[in-house]
Formats: structure tokens, sequence, C-alpha cells
């Protein structure tokens, strides 16, 4: 009688025990779901740490760019034409009238031909008017000399007849004759003169006719003539050939790049500088060259006013003698002075983080290897180091490393 009532005993206490069971582990797995994951160990090398230190701080800033030639010529073709020969070649040095390329065109070579005959028949043509202008005004002046000449002869008649006939000794008639032909004659020199006025009015405009049409095939001929020279591509100035953009054969179109000469003597450095960076940029300031094989010592000339690609270009002056290794598209970095700022904080620059923004960074605590997120407020920014405005104080250490990769943890342990 006794077996039953256990069974009995057991079957109330079996669910009991499994609702308890399960509450514990619905208890545990909650107490888990609420841990915090663990730290991630990070080596303190792979940090790059560096501490805030405060006082006076320099501020460069960077920017990677070439030489380029102070003075640089594209040669460029006039007409329509064809790659006969490459005379020269780049690297080569050249004279302002070396000739770096030869092309042809026959149409434009018989053009100026052409052109070149018609200015000369132009100019025979005005130097035979000019002689047959001083011809008739020759024949103008010799029959205004005659006029003259009989007028004169007319009035010493008159005046001799007018006194034969105050004595009676001639006619009242053939007095009136003589002076009547007197102020003929007299009339007929003043229409000889207007006519020789006429005349040299007229062999003017004629004159001037020829001559502005000659001037115009003058000027035709030399548009033909540059035209047909400009086939033999020259230098245009003492240098070194940079690149020839043609190949022999080719056939161009006017306007086409030829070649590019340069002076390797007069170079200066083109650096393209962050546009965040490059607010405080101004001519004048010094700045420092890197050739890889030595650096030098320049000073700002130019500063682009335009932002290109995120980047302001800066134009940089050699203070001093530029080694024979540099040349033209030679990669240089540059870095500038912009201004001293004492009394303030900074640390170096963490990756990533720009000048004038809130950022956060891994900050070390103190007498641990534990390093904690915390949100930081920056300043103007050099080429290593930024200024520090709020969230750290001098002596704080900070990771100056990457640490995208740890962006949804707020702390990390150091081994």
């Amino acid at each position: 009688m006794d077996r039953p009532r256990a069974r009995n005993r057991r079957a109330r206490w079996l669910p009991a025990a499994l609702v308890g069971g399960l509450l514990a582990l619905t208890g545990v797995a909650w107490g888990i779901a609420r841990l915090e994951p663990g730290a991630p160990s990070v080596a303190r090398g792979q940090l790059y740490l560096d501490e805030v230190r405060e006082g006076t701080l320099e501020r460069k800033v960077r920017g990677a760019g070439v030489l380029q030639p102070r003075e640089a010529r594209w040669l460029a073709t006039r007409i329509e034409a064809r790659v006969e020969r490459i005379v020269v070649h780049p690297g080569e040095a050249v004279l302002p009238e070396t000739v770096i390329v030869e092309l042809s065109n026959p149409e434009v070579e018989r053009s100026a031909d052409a052109a070149a005959l018609e200015v000369a028949a132009a100019r025979a043509e005005l130097a035979a008017a000019r002689l047959d202008f001083q011809s008739q005004r020759l024949d103008r002046r010799a029959a205004l000399a005659g006029a003259r000449a009989e007028a004169e002869s007319a009035r010493l008649q008159a005046i001799a007849e007018e006194r034969a006939y105050q004595l009676n000794a001639v006619s009242q008639l053939q007095y009136s004759r003589s002076k009547i032909l007197a102020a003929q004659l007299v009339e007929r020199v003043a229409i000889e003169e207007q006519r020789l006025d006429a005349l040299d009015d007229a062999l003017a405009a004629q004159l001037e006719a020829r001559t502005a049409r000659l001037r115009q095939l003058e000027r035709a001929y030399e548009e033909r003539r540059l035209a047909a020279d400009s086939l033999q591509v020259r230098a245009g100035l003492a240098g070194i050939v940079q690149s020839v953009a043609v190949q022999e054969g080719q056939q161009l179109a006017p306007g086409a790049s030829v070649a590019r000469v340069a002076r390797p003597d007069l170079l200066f450095a083109e650096l393209r500088i962050p546009e965040l960076d490059a607010r405080d940029l101004a001519p004048g300031l010094p700045a420092v060259v890197d050739l890889r094989d030595r650096k030098l010592r320049g000073r700002v000339v130019r500063v682009d006013p335009g932002v290109v690609d995120g980047a302001v270009r800066v134009e940089v002056d050699f203070d001093e003698p530029l080694p024979d290794s540099a040349r033209a598209d030679l990669s240089v970095d540059g870095v500038i002075a912009v201004e001293t700022l004492p009394g303030v904080r900074y640390v170096g620059r963490p990756v990533g983080a720009q000048s004038e923004a809130t950022t956060t960074v891994f900050r070390v605590r103190p007498g641990s290897n534990v390093a904690e997120r915390v949100s930081v407020r920056l300043g103007k920014a050099s080429v290593n180091q930024i200024v520090v405005l709020d969230g750290l104080e001098p002596g704080d250490v900070i990771a100056l490393a990457d640490t995208t990769q740890w962006a949804g943890r707020d702390r990390l342990v150091i081994d």
C-alpha cells in the first residue's frame, strides 16, 4: 500500500523541478546576454602610442608634387600636314632655330610659291606705274612751262605795243589784240596749273591703290610663307626636348601638339596641398622640397585660388641651386612652414584626423594596459602633429594608428 503513495509524490515533484530548471536556465542565458564582450587584445607596437604635450608647435603642411620648368613651350602645327621625319628626340639639347620635326604639305608649298610670284609681279607693276606716272607729270610740267613762256612773251608784247600806241606807232586794234592775247595766255597758264594738280592727285590715288594691292598680296604671301615655314617645326628657345608627341608618317590636324621644349635651368616645384591644410597658405612662406637625394630650401611664390580634386596647387621657387639630377616632371615632396602656435596642447596626428574636427581616439588608462575610446575636439593640424582643443590633457597617451577595425569597440587591451 506504500508504493502507490511514493509514485504520487514523485509525480507531483517532477513538474515543479522541470519549471525550476527552466527558470534557472533562462536566468543564466539572460545574464550571459547582459555580459559585455571581452575587449580585443592589441600589440603595443601596433597602436603607435604618443603622449599629449603642451608648448610651441611649428605648424607645417605637406604635399606631393613634381618639378616644372618655369619656361616651356608646346610646339604645335599651324596647318594640316604629315610627319616626314623626327630630327631631334627627347633629352637632346636644342637651340631656338633647331628643327625638331619635319612636316610636309605639297599644297601649302605650292601656294607659298604662287604667292611669292604674285608679289613679285605686283612690285614690278608698281615700279612701272611710277615710271609712267613720272613721265606723264613731266609732260604736263613741260606744257605748263610752255604756257608760261607764251604768256610772258604776250605780256611783254602787250607792254611794248602799249608804248608804241601811245607814240602812235601802232594802231589801237593791234594794241587791243596784244592785250587780249596776253590775257588768254595767262588764263591758259592757270588751266595748265590746275591740270598738273589734278594729274598729281590722280597719279597719287592710283599709286596708293597699287600700293594697297601690293601690301595685300604681301600679307597673303607672308601668311603662306609662315605656313610653309611651319612645316619645319623649330624649338623656339634654347633648352631640352621634353617629349615628341608624333610619329613618322602620322597625319596631323591644325593645332596638333608636336613636341615640348623646356629650359632645364629654370625649374620650380609644383606641390598639391590638401584643401583643408591650405587655408593659411600665402606667397612668401618658407618651404623645404625633398628631391629624394637632397632637400632644398625655397619659398612659396603663388597659391592657386581654385581647388582641383581636393587639393590646392602651390608653386615654390628655390633659394638654392638645383643639382644636376633635377629635371622636369621629377616627383618631389614639399613641406611648407605656415605659422608658429605658442602655448598649445598637441599630439601626434592620428590616422584620418582632420583639422578643426571632432573625432574619437583610444586613450590609455593611467597605470593600466587598457585603452578606452574618448571624444576629442581637434584644432589646427601640422604635418605630423595636431592641436588638441578639448578631450585630452597633457600627459595623456593615445593611439595614433588606424583603429577603424575596432569601430564597434570602446576598449582595447594592450599586450
